[in-house]
């Protein structure tokens, strides 16, 4: 089944919510301490509230849907580094570990690509998101910093 792409609405927020909790536990696990995560993601109302007011205020999140299950979302906008190398940021793009290397990433790249330049943070270990980003375009720019939330190293990535 190829999941359908859609804008989120505000109806989305308790199961992208649960959907974003699930993905970082797959994406993170292997990285990050467990114990530390797991605390990070354990509440689910913060994640909820913060889906309500994002999908409220935007910018506009798109969600990829299977079976009547929210298995991926993506989101960009303005870039927020406080001297930003594009005007816009890849926020966040994440798929259930089940849709890795189907293709559904990139679609939800294509989804919310900005047209110009564009910037992400991603964690530095984690190499299978790094290899990702790299196949549509981004490389390293040098910029690494502490991501305090699970205490690991993030690199900036760029995209001209």
């Amino acid at each position: 089944m190829t999941p359908t792409l859609r804008p989120a609405v505000a109806t989305d927020a308790v199961a992208g919510a649960a959907l974003q909790r699930a993905c970082w536990l797959e994406a993170y696990g292997p990285h990050v301490d467990r114990a530390l995560l797991e605390a990070r993601v354990g509440n689910e109302q913060p994640w909820i509230d913060a889906w309500v007011r994002q999908l409220a205020v935007g910018p506009p999140r798109v969600v990829a849907e299977a079976g009547g299950e929210l298995v991926g979302f993506a989101v960009a906008g303005p870039s927020r580094d406080e001297t930003p190398v594009a005007a816009d940021e890849l926020y966040a793009i994440y798929t259930r570990a089940a849709w890795w290397g189907t293709g559904l990433g990139p679609r939800l790249w294509e989804a919310v690509r900005p047209a110009g330049p564009c910037s992400l943070w991603v964690l530095e270990a984690n190499l299978r998101a790094r290899t990702f980003y790299e196949r549509q375009g981004f490389v390293a720019d040098g910029a690494r910093e502490l991501y305090a939330d699970l205490d690991a190293w993030e690199i900036r990535m760029v995209r001209p």
